[in-house]
């Protein structure tokens, strides 16, 4: 049996013949590549990134005939939440050694202005918020939706942020002070 779907820009998937494999296969096509934009915004780790979207995306597959309308904003809440139950896992990587190794650069007085350092010095749920409201630019309601959340967590969660990065050393002008 042959069946065709059609994938809209914004991530539409209308099946024709109820062939969930192919529209699911199609859905894949067009929105990972934002999907996987979403998911390095919130790792800022390549490899993690891309496991982050296998992860969701196979979560995705077994409930995804239950899918009304629009399927993105479904596999994006999949996305959140599988990141957020990794970051509750208590093991992080790091192996405890008797003599911490050299570093790779050498240090320097002047510490750089970059906004990933100060992005990664946010709790994990800040992080996802400002990624989802100002990188994908989401509204406060597809953000809550996101997130599991109501729209006032999301403006608390976004302005405690912002206020965080406001004053981060990574983003203040050496001798600026707030």
């Amino acid at each position: 049996m042959t069946t065709t779907s059609y994938v809209d820009p914004g991530g539409q998937v209308e099946p024709r013949d109820a062939d969930t494999s192919a529209a699911f296969d199609e859905f894949v096509a067009a929105r990972s590549r934002a999907l996987l934009r979403t998911a390095y915004l919130l790792t800022h780790d390549h490899a993690l990134a891309e496991d982050l979207l296998q992860a969701s995306l196979a979560k995705a597959w077994f409930s995804w005939k239950r899918i009304k309308g629009e399927p993105e904003p479904y596999v994006r809440k999949i996305l959140v939440n599988t990141y957020a139950t990794w970051w509750r896992r208590k093991w992080n990587g790091e192996q405890p050694t008797e003599r911490l190794p050299e570093s790779a650069a050498p240090e320097t007085s002047a510490e750089p202005t970059d906004l990933w350092t100060a992005m990664e010095r946010l709790p994990r749920r800040m992080r996802a918020v400002v990624v989802l409201r100002f990188f994908e630019d989401l509204t406060e309601a597809q953000t809550a939706d996101a997130l599991g959340c109501s729209v006032g967590t999301v403006k608390s969660q976004t302005s405690k942020a912002l206020a965080k990065l406001r004053i981060d050393p990574a983003l203040t002008a050496e001798g600026e002070t707030r």
